[in-house]
């Protein structure tokens, strides 16, 4: 009953007389604990209304009290006890009897002499006929002898590498709360250098850490070190760790205010001017330019270091690995080059129109045209590339394409996504749901983010097909796209690249206006083309330049103190920033998505139907390069419609 009233405590009654009240309390008073009792209780005994009234105990317990049944009391015991560890404390015990000490060293003699299970059987027995309050005191006793610091109690036993590696799987707000348990805990972990294999941990499976190791410099006194480096004392790693943290929490502020060092590769084209595809690494960036060619630029210096000539048309995609550079141009052809020396090794004709995308990897190249077509390649070697399978199923120009060892998906100004095998390359479904032509995509696990003329970008599911989100904010068409774990980088034909929250864009309870963080504006044209990880966007566009946004190596940023009045340079400011991402573009290594599907769509955005469109009134919705570059009208010489 009390133990309904009274939460968190154990209580009970005992009704009789007095001398039975006193004998149950006898040697156990000791024990009770004062409870403070300010209210009244009403609860039913034997149809009668039992009414217990107290106003404070502060004395220590049993207490006696009246029970009143009607108009007769009946005095009874009370007593409360918190449910609270009891400390066992051998100096409460009372001096033992002669009697009781010669029966207990003849009980212990007898348990020394039996084996292990005989002696639990006999304490179980003991247990049995204990009473609770009994075990109370039994689980006091026992609880800190199974207490074990193991910690601490390994390296006594010459096990300090079992003791390393149990601490090893802490985090790091875990590992600094060990440290401070004891001086040995402190000194296993000192010795095990746990803070520098926290680092190495982390290291190994966030790009973010092992980009800020390579960028800071750190890396080299982690894991084995480099002839002529020495590693550090255990203090370094301590002190590191903090350092790295702040030098993360700048970069992602950086990402949200907009803070950015903005760097710009004038390409400096002769005839027509565009940058149409690229793709970077830590020492170069390689773009395909409207001007037939392929250029090199270091990163160190931005300068031009190499030029690939061989195209007859604007280069539209582009990707390479530490081998080989793959392009596809309006001239119909994929062209292979070797990325060391720039000498182009192979040249692949099957395409009838403009190669507008591709993709290669794990000795896999899907390439995708103006013509309607896919083609499925096997590569063996740079010199050794085969065709496997040509996909067949779009109604307009194929604009995009990728894959994994899964899908192959393509999307289309025929304002589709199509789900292929990528092993038996058997068509499996379509994307319904944008309203105009498609023009651009990423694909990776489950995800397909697709950016449309429409001036929408969409997030699907790729098994059931779904829809997941619908992203609007861009003025025109979206042409290029890129996400990573945590977002999506978006550019268009408005000029603008904006930054959107991905995890927030796959939570449905998101609010819709909350999902775009931040849009940079530097782009004077269209942009075609971008690239990002977590430390940078690297973009092209129509304007002929390569910008590279650098959200690591920038100062802060100052509040502005002066208010533009006027409304579209306001927007202008507030749209000026950089966005809030950290991301690892598959290009930005040697060996990712380097493809990009060419030139710029025109202003209507496709209609439905064929990929045709070398007039220059083209109302196509592909987005289809032009052949004929030699027009004297920019726009037909671009993607159109």
């Amino acid at each position: 009953m009390f133990e309904n009233l009274f939460p968190g405590l154990r209580g009970g009654i005992c009704f009789g007389k007095r001398d039975f009240i006193d004998h149950y309390s006898e040697g156990r008073e000791e024990e009770t604990v004062p409870v403070p009792l300010t209210s009244a209780f009403l609860c039913d005994y034997d149809d009668h209304l039992l009414s217990l009234t107290h106003s404070c105990l502060t004395a220590r317990l049993p207490l006696y009290a009246n029970v009143c049944f009607g108009a007769n009391c009946v005095p009874f015991l009370l007593f409360f006890q918190y449910t609270t560890q009891i400390l066992y404390d051998p100096a409460r015990k009372k001096e033992p009897s002669p009697a009781f000490q010669t029966e207990l060293d003849t009980c212990l003699t007898l348990f020394t002499k039996w084996n292990e299970a005989n002696q639990v059987e006999f304490v179980e027995q003991l247990l049995s006929r204990m009473c609770h309050y009994q075990h109370g005191h039994i689980n006091a006793y026992l609880k800190p002898m199974l207490q074990r610091d193991f910690i601490t109690l390994l390296p006594t036993k010459g096990l300090d590498h079992v003791a390393e590696n149990i601490l090893s799987y802490l985090d790091a707000k875990s590992l600094c709360r060990a440290e401070r348990v004891c001086k040995e805990w402190s000194r296993v972990i000192s010795e095990g250098m746990l803070w520098k294999k926290l680092i190495e941990r982390n290291v190994r499976t966030d790009t973010l850490w092992r980009g800020l190791a390579d960028r800071k410099g750190w890396i080299k006194y982690l894991f084995i070190p480099r002839p002529g480096v020495t590693l550090r004392q255990h203090k370094f790693y301590r002190e590191l760790f903090p350092k790295i943290m702040k030098d993360i929490e700048a970069i992602e502020n950086n990402w949200r205010t907009g803070n950015h060092n903005l760097q710009r590769i004038n390409c400096r084209s002769e005839n027509s001017k565009g940058v149409y595809c690229l793709q970077y690494d830590d020492d170069k960036i390689v773009s395909g330019l409207r001007d037939n060619t392929i250029k090199i630029w270091n990163r160190s210096s931005l300068q031009c270091c190499m030029i690939l000539t061989g195209h007859t048309g604007s280069v539209l995609c582009l990707q390479y690995d530490d081998k080989v550079i793959i392009s596809g141009s309006s001239d119909s052809t994929v062209r292979v080059w070797d990325v060391k020396t720039g000498e182009m090794v192979n040249t692949l004709i099957h395409h009838c129109e403009a190669v507008l995308h591709l993709r290669f990897n794990n000795g896999m190249m899907v390439t995708c045209s103006k013509d309607r077509s896919i083609a499925v390649w096997d590569m063996v070697s740079p010199t050794e590339i085969g065709l496997r399978r040509v996909l067949v199923g779009h109604r307009a120009a194929v604009n995009v394409v990728d894959f994994d060892e899964k899908y192959i998906v393509s999307a289309s100004g025929d304002r589709t996504i199509k789900v292929w095998n990528s092993t038996t390359c058997e068509f499996l479904r379509t994307l319904n749901g944008h309203k105009r032509g498609i023009a651009c995509l990423q694909y990776r696990d489950r995800l397909v983010v697709s950016g449309s003329s429409d001036n929408s970008i969409r997030l699907w599911d790729i098994e059931c097909g779904t829809c997941l989100r619908i992203l609007e904010g861009h003025e025109e068409l979206v042409r290029c796209i890129r996400f990573d774990s945590k977002r999506i980088v978006s550019g268009a034909y408005d000029g603008k690249i904006k930054v959107w929250d991905l995890q927030a864009a796959l939570d449905i309870r998101a609010q819709t206006n909350t999902l775009c963080l931040k849009t940079l504006v530097e782009h004077t044209g269209r942009v075609f083309r971008l690239q990002f990880d977590e430390f940078q966007i690297v973009s092209s566009s129509h304007d002929d330049t390569i910008l590279i946004w650098d959200f690591l190596n920038c100062s802060p940023k100052e509040e502005p103190s002066v208010v533009v009045p006027n409304t579209s340079m306001m927007n202008l400011h507030n749209n000026s920033g950089s966005s809030s991402g950290s991301g690892s573009s598959v290009g930005a290594v040697g060996g990712g998505l380097g493809g990009a599907g060419g030139g710029a769509l025109g202003p209507n955005g496709g209609a439905e139907g064929g990929g045709g469109g070398n007039g220059s009134n083209n109302q196509n919705n592909g987005v289809n390069h032009l052949l004929h570059n030699n027009r004297t009208n920019n726009q037909n010489d671009e993607l159109s419609d």
